[in-house]
């Protein structure tokens, strides 16, 4: 079997590969002219290889037949049904037919795509290719060094920032010694920087360009300065185009939606997937963010935000890289007409995800709506109690996707965590955010691109941007999940239930003061958190549920029309709805399960707190008993002690002493009361501390508020 061929004349910053005669029609590949393998855009942009070299002598593997290649062999329900009738009548066995794909592709080495239910790819049959891998490790070390520059500098930020909450005492030492001294804070420039690299200008944010064609694909970085000429026209080659940006609900995404559907024709509806009134798709994508990074952003945020000296430079800087005809005037005009400022911060405040306990984004049609009041403080998740989940933080992002007729299909979402759970999981919340897209094994939309980049559109059921959207939306939407890495690390229900085991435990641990106000607290984030995922698959199972209403309605329209399947053997709309359905159903029937053994615990825990509370009342009242007699008795002697010891006094005879009993009592009362207004204090010193510091956090909150 031939191996795919690079096409020649193509540079290592923009590679395309061909599919073999094997795999497709030859006169379809051959067909394809150098003119139509130049990109339609002339705008510059980084072009990412999208395919691999599959050589046997670069792989260095045992060869294997790929997926694609045996399931293209097997047969229909129907072919079957057809030899097993005609079996029976001639009482012979029935033999396969010749398929010179499934002869020849023992000895080809071809990337896996996904399979008839696409559930896990466990060890890839053919790895990254090392190219394409030291391309990834490069962008990664230059982000790297990048971060540590601008952690220096959020360092120094921290640190300048604390210090004007610092008490009484170490302003006073701070006169006298240098090392008790407020820091300085970074230059203008630097704070810039430091809001620049966490929040990138609009017009700079990244952009992922996806072409899929007949046995190839590609896929280009850009700015969002150029992305309305990419969505203007696609290659003559390409079947489907993807373009993603990292978009949150806002200002910014309310433009560029609205300016892609403006500029072409809309597909066919999702009547039922999408909202009400709305024929587009949108799921809420659980994902996992780094804790450290997650409170860096917050930071940042609520501390530049503050000082009216940056906003100048960083306003200019929100559009100085924009090439769009008319994004930043549909930006302003949205702006002043919902009469909010379109200023650097409004624009940016977009990218912060949401955290669990910020309500559901699901269904949200506005712009403003979407915006939610940033506080300095993330909330503590008992996932992070879990060992594999230390350091981490889950997070919820929107995902809206829009496609219209022409094949080209526009997905918007912030979404820069980590979908597929793996032993890894701690080396995939290192790497930058801007990089997270070229790591299909941490990434879902980078995966789906890397499924078909070797292939393209050949193992498509339907080559049309309906059934890619399906396909992608049904492979984010079941996210976070370990399956594509078999289950090489616990997932969320696993984690939750050995959470809830664990605050099972507790309840029956020696009593310590506030040990159990601490419990109870546990008890409850874990039933918020339980609570809000089981809500978000709610949604996701009545998404898909509308989903496969809208496909049988495809499926039928194709039927009537008799347009056969372009593969008849890839996976269809419905089996992938199906399969995604499947997913979330048992994932919110386990959730379900979770939250109420979490509830009915929670009461467990209140009933055996109130059983010791009886009984220590029980002890208590003993006590009290015996403190009562030893009472009755102080009463009757103490006053007998004390006239026999006031009136036993003589200071007159003391021999050399002048004093009076006025004296003594000057002396000797002051220092009682002295006494007893310290003891007074030190018994009290815990409310004192206390209201102290409520009083701060109060005064802390509304200054950053």
């Amino acid at each position: 079997m031939d191996f795919p061929a690079r096409s020649p004349g193509t540079a290592d910053s923009h590679e395309v590969w061909e599919l073999s005669p094997q795999l497709t029609k030859s006169e379809s590949v051959s067909s394809t002219s150098d003119r139509d393998r130049r990109h339609s855009s002339s705008a510059s942009g980084t072009s990412v290889s999208a395919n691999r070299d599959h050589s046997p002598a670069s792989s260095g593997r045992r060869t294997r037949p790929s997926v694609t290649s045996i399931a293209a062999s097997l047969p229909t329900v129907r072919e079957m049904h057809d030899r097993r009738t005609s079996s029976q009548a001639s009482s012979a066995p029935p033999s396969l037919p010749h398929n010179p794909s499934l002869t020849t592709s023992v000895d080809s080495e071809e990337t896996v795509v996904s399979s008839k239910k696409v559930l896990t790819n466990f060890q890839k049959v053919a790895g990254r290719d090392p190219e394409i891998e030291a391309r990834r490790l490069r962008k990664i070390s230059r982000c790297n060094t990048e971060y540590l520059y601008q952690k220096g500098i959020y360092k120094r930020l921290m640190d300048w920032y604390d210090s004007s909450y610092a008490c009484l005492q170490n302003r006073i030492l701070g006169l006298f010694l240098k090392s008790r001294r407020r820091p300085d804070i970074p230059s203008k420039d630097e704070l810039i920087s430091l809001a620049r690299h966490y929040y990138p200008a609009r017009a700079d944010l990244k952009v992922q360009v996806c072409d899929f064609g007949l046995g190839r694909a590609e896929r280009t970085e850009i700015s969002l300065g150029q992305i309305e000429e990419y969505w203007q026209a696609k290659p003559d080659w390409v079947d489907v185009r993807w373009i993603h940006a990292p978009l949150g609900l806002g200002l910014t995404h309310s433009s560029v939606e609205d300016i892609f559907l403006h500029d072409g024709q809309p597909g066919k509806e999702f009547e039922n997937g999408g909202p009400c009134g709305w024929p587009y798709l949108e799921t809420e994508v659980l994902n996992i963010r780094s804790h450290q990074d997650f409170q860096e952003m917050r930071d940042v945020y609520l501390i530049l935000s503050k000082m009216t000296e940056l906003d100048e430079e960083l306003d200019q800087a929100s559009f100085k890289n924009d090439e769009n005809s008319s994004l930043q005037s549909d930006i302003e005009w949205r702006a002043k007409h919902l009469a909010m400022p379109a200023n650097y911060w409004n624009l940016v405040s977009s990218d912060m995800p949401w955290q669990l306990s910020e309500g559901l984004a699901m269904g949200i049609r506005g712009p403003t709506e979407g915006l939610q009041p940033i506080t300095r403080q993330i909330g503590e998740q008992t996932l992070c109690t879990h060992p594999f989940y230390r350091n981490s933080h889950m997070v919820r992002n929107i995902f809206r996707c829009f496609h219209r007729s022409d094949g080209i299909l526009l997905t918007l979402s912030s979404m820069a965590g980590v979908n597929f759970l793996d032993q890894k999981l701690s080396q995939h919340l290192s790497e930058p955010a801007d990089a997270i897209f070229d790591n299909e094994n941490a990434s879902a939309p980078g995966y789906v691109f890397s499924a078909f980049a070797d292939q393209g559109t050949s193992t498509w059921h339907r080559r049309t941007v309906e059934w890619f959207l399906t396909y992608l939306i049904t492979e984010v939407g079941v996210t976070p999940h370990p399956q594509r890495q078999g289950f090489n690390a616990p997932d969320l229900n696993l984690a939750y239930q050995a959470v809830i085991n664990d605050l099972k435990r507790r309840r029956y641990a020696p009593w310590r003061k506030d040990e159990t106000v601490k419990l109870v607290r546990d008890y409850l984030t874990c039933v918020d958190e339980l609570t809000t995922v089981k809500l978000i698959c709610q949604k996701q199972v009545d998404l898909f549920k509308g989903m496969q209403q809208d496909v049988r309605k495809f499926e039928a329209e194709d039927n009537r029309a008799r347009r056969t399947p372009d593969f008849p053997q890839g996976e269809s709309m419905h089996e992938r709805v199906k399969w995604a359905l499947t997913m979330v159903k048992s994932r919110h029937d386990t959730f379900e399960r979770l939250l109420d053994d979490a509830k009915q615990s929670m009461e467990a825990l209140f009933r055996l707190r109130s059983i010791e509370q009886n009984e220590l009342a029980i002890v208590s009242d003993s006590q009290n008993k015996a403190i009562l007699i030893f009472t009755g008795v102080t009463i009757v002697f103490l006053p007998l002690s004390f006239f026999t010891s006031y009136y036993g006094m003589n200071l007159s005879t003391i021999v050399n002493t002048p004093r009076t009993e006025g004296y003594f009592w000057k002396v000797c009362g002051s220092a009682a009361l002295f006494i007893v207004l310290m003891v007074t204090l030190g018994a009290s010193r815990h409310w004192l501390k206390q209201t102290w510091k409520s009083r701060r956090s109060m005064k802390h909150h509304h200054n950053m508020v």
